[in-house]
């Protein structure tokens, strides 16, 4: 006698329980074999599914605000210098620099003690010293110019964009 769909689904999943570890190590194989045409496959799906995924992902974060929010808190928490790097790196962004390599930038920013307009040592946001690192772009090309302290980079916004 043929068997059911349910004894079909029962069967197999016995079988995967069973045979969970060998699975895994023969699909992590196949990954590792064929990186490049699952990520040609990956792309051309995403591309011809752009949308759909776009208002699953918008209200996957809907429905789980709170969660999210934990997670990105905790990590910040456990990674506050990652967590600094990539906020920065992303306000950059934001503000419109184009850079070639931000990677370079940022940890050119993280030894730069001095405003390279007027040699100040540079202070922390909210010391009330105005000499908090700055970084100077142009806002009609986005490029990088140098990293300035507040008043420098203020008075240089003034009459030079």
């Amino acid at each position: 006698m043929p068997q059911t769909k349910e004894e079909r689904s029962a069967k197999k999943k016995i079988y995967y329980q069973q045979n969970k570890e060998r699975i895994a190590i023969r699909e992590k194989k196949y990954r590792e074999e064929n990186k490049e045409r699952i990520a040609i496959k990956d792309k051309k799906y995403y591309q011809e599914n752009k949308e759909r995924i776009a208002i699953q992902k918008k209200k996957y974060r809907e429905e789980n605000k709170e969660r999210i929010a934990l997670q990105e808190k905790m990590w910040r928490e456990a990674n506050p210098e990652k967590a600094h790097e990539t906020e920065t790196k992303y306000n950059w962004k934001r503000s419109g620099l184009i850079c070639e390599d931000i990677d370079s930038l940022y940890c050119h920013y993280t030894n730069a003690k001095n405003c390279d307009e007027c040699g100040v040592e540079f202070g922390k946001i909210g010391d009330g010293s105005g000499t908090f690192k700055c970084m100077d772009h142009s806002h009609i090309t986005g490029k990088f110019r140098n990293f300035l302290c507040n008043s420098c980079n203020r008075r240089r916004g003034e009459y030079n964009l």
